[in-house]
């Protein structure tokens, strides 16, 4: 069990933090400033190092006006077997005008007879920047043999605030839920066993980008779909999948996008999250 909240404003020329808090098994490490843009980094971490049976962790992030907020994962999230109950993960987003969100956890990894669920609702304003990136991948056993994981919700709800009111721009809900009987494979994902996700939110969204985000999927392997949505005042989005048979091609096809958003928008160098 965890909970974590964070809300990051402006202060100078910096983001800070100006509310943190946490009980149970999450935590934030010190913030770490990766360039000369302002923007903070922090990393979350789970003391208790994995996700078991009824877990349930809480996290409220706040991005308030102008700030800027690029939040990571210390290691790869694991759920263990969740034998009678399921583990869960809510968190809450919120963004103010101009505010800007990167959220680049490690990988989810699933093992054998684990269940869990994620549900994320975001709150942006029309002039927010989001970009939230996921990759979910099998557990595997020392005989190389793939564990059979129970299923995997994923669950985002994105509305926008604006004059017009409270308006939903998105609801993405992936279920994950592997047949039984076949242990070389899932085919109801074409034969694929990783699925990789990058959700952008960003009034700079439009078909251009989507087709240059979708030109760098045959140079790191994966086979990639890209829907795009807008909401009648005009803010726009895009939820790119992209299915694989290898965590590596997922990472790095992530991290080609958000180095080409972070280049085109920001005028900043791909991230090096690297962590250890």
């Amino acid at each position: 069990m965890g909970e974590l909240e964070l809300r990051v404003a402006v202060r100078g020329q910096r983001s800070v933090a100006a509310h943190q808090y946490h009980r149970g098994a999450l935590r934030v490490l010190r913030p770490h400033y990766l360039d000369d843009s302002g923007q903070v980094c922090y990393v979350v971490v789970n003391p208790g190092g994995a996700y078991l049976g009824a877990d349930l962790f809480l996290l409220d992030v706040e991005v308030a006006d102008s700030a800027s907020l690029l939040l990571t994962t210390q290691s790869a999230t694991k759920v263990y077997r969740t034998p009678g109950s399921f583990a869960e993960q809510r968190m809450n987003l919120r963004l103010g005008e101009g505010a800007r969100l990167e959220l680049m956890p490690d990988q989810l990894i699933a093992y054998r007879e684990a269940s869990y669920r994620q549900h994320t609702h975001i709150t942006v304003r029309p002039s927010s920047s989001l970009v939230m990136a996921e990759v979910v991948t099998p557990g595997w056993s020392p005989d190389g043999a793939a564990f059979r994981y129970e299923e995997v919700r994923l669950r985002n709800s994105i509305r926008v605030e604006g004059p017009d009111g409270n308006r939903l721009l998105a609801l993405d809900n992936l279920l994950i839920r592997p047949p039984a009987g076949d242990v070389t494979g899932m085919g109801f994902m074409e034969g694929f066993s990783h699925v990789g996700s990058l959700l952008v939110v960003d009034p700079r969204v439009d078909q251009a980008l989507a087709d240059d985000l979708n030109a760098l999927a045959p140079d790191h392997g994966a086979r990639t779909g890209i829907s795009l949505t807008r909401t009648v005042s005009g803010t726009t989005g895009l939820v790119l999948r992209a299915l694989s048979n290898s965590t590596g091609e997922l990472n790095n096809l992530l991290a080609a996008c958000t180095s080409l958003l972070r280049k085109r928008w920001h005028r900043q160098e791909p991230l090096n999250l690297r962590k250890h």
